[in-house]
């Protein structure tokens, strides 16, 4: 079967799934033709990704969310503003997406939570079947448990999430636990997409306190924090342009461009870990058993912590308070096994599901049929 991804650019989350789902598929026969990733003009396309995905890499203009002034959690008036400017290019862009699944000749398209392929469905209706991955279309399952939130922001994130998988046969929605099939709303959960680097990972414990942050913003907490804590080493990584591979503040602070080998490499030998709660890293500490601060930047972010603090993997904060962290890690944090075994079941549970998806069958036996 030959499979055309399409992926959202914005974090590391979807990049490292579409990188782990890419090597589960190569090495179960199946072939990945070209991978679609979203940019925009606010973020660079980390140097990992080229280096580690096998498929070519092509990219499109596609919609972000803009931080705040202080660069910390997403602001609704900037991205709106600045991505209605941007409609004529994301035309351009559904247009372009439109024409690669057709020049690919793929079997099956498989949509990393990014918003245009959604709306290329919707505007175009390719043949092509699509499958849906993402942690996000776990909203849209009825018995997902949201955190007491503003309810018109809970409602844009599942309408945004909703946009997404317009036309999608199927909707993979990550967990952190299994729960049962959303039949009405075509959802199976399955165990989050962690790369077999993670999964073959030895963990110790260090000293040091790891971190990462999707907006830079918040590295200015971080220093305040430091300068009253200036005996606990801390280690955080960011994607703040123009700066060095590694700026090192002073002796036991320093922030690092992010890169996937280093950053898991931080992460194993970590005493604790602090983040903006991203779904993909929040999953790599639990898998490592690493007791977690989360400082959600955004809704979704905010559905994640609640989630993973409902199962006792973390505690969250609206600040970076590295002292609370450190006290939940030696006083309450107990490791969740099962959450092990849940991930290591993803290959097969996955492979299932792609491989048994309402269509694709149907054009593999017609495409056998006449060549």
């Amino acid at each position: 079967m030959k499979v055309l991804f399409i992926v959202q650019g914005e974090g590391r989350g979807h990049l490292t799934q579409a990188i782990t789902l890419e090597e589960i598929l190569r090495r179960n026969g199946h072939e990945v033709v070209e991978v679609l990733v979203g940019k925009s003009n606010t973020r660079r396309l980390p140097g990992f990704f080229n280096r580690s995905i096998q498929a070519p890499v092509k990219r499109f203009l596609s919609p972000n969310f803009l931080p705040t002034p202080a660069n910390k959690r997403v602001s609704m008036s900037r991205s709106i503003a600045y991505n209605l400017i941007q409609v004529p290019a994301y035309l351009r862009s559904i247009c372009y997406i439109h024409r690669r699944i057709h020049e690919t000749d793929a079997d099956l398209v498989i949509n990393f939570y990014e918003l245009l392929t959604g709306l290329t469905y919707l505007f175009f209706r390719p043949s092509v079947p699509q499958i849906s991955v993402g942690h996000q279309y776990l909203f849209l399952h009825h018995d997902f448990e949201f955190p007491q939130k503003n309810p018109v922001s809970l409602l844009m994130l599942r309408f945004f999430t909703r946009l997404t998988c317009i036309g999608a046969k199927e909707k993979l929605a990550l967990s952190f636990r299994p729960m049962e099939t959303d039949e009405e709303a075509h959802i199976r959960v399955v165990p989050p997409l962690l790369r077999r680097e993670v999964l073959c990972c030895e963990a110790a414990s260090g000293e040091y306190v790891h971190g990462y942050m999707v907006n830079a913003g918040f590295g200015e907490s971080i220093s305040q924090w430091h300068e009253q804590h200036p005996e606990v080493p801390l280690h955080f990584f960011w994607d703040k342009p123009d700066e060095p591979e590694v700026c090192r503040m002073d002796e036991t602070l320093s922030f690092h461009q992010l890169d996937d080998e280093k950053f898991l490499r931080y992460m194993s030998s970590c005493r604790a870990y602090a983040t903006t709660a991203g779904f993909e890293s929040v999953c790599e500490a639990m898998y490592l058993g690493k007791p977690l601060l989360m400082v959600p930047a955004h809704i979704e972010q905010d559905c994640n912590a609640y989630d993973a603090a409902r199962g006792g993997a973390g505690i969250i904060s609206d600040s970076f308070e590295v002292d609370r962290l450190l006290e939940f890690a030696q006083s309450e944090y107990q490791p969740e096994e099962n959450f092990r075994s849940w991930v290591r079941s993803c290959e097969w549970r996955l492979l299932n599901c792609i491989e048994t998806a309402e269509g694709i069958g149907f054009i593999n036996d017609y495409k056998l049929i006449y060549e």
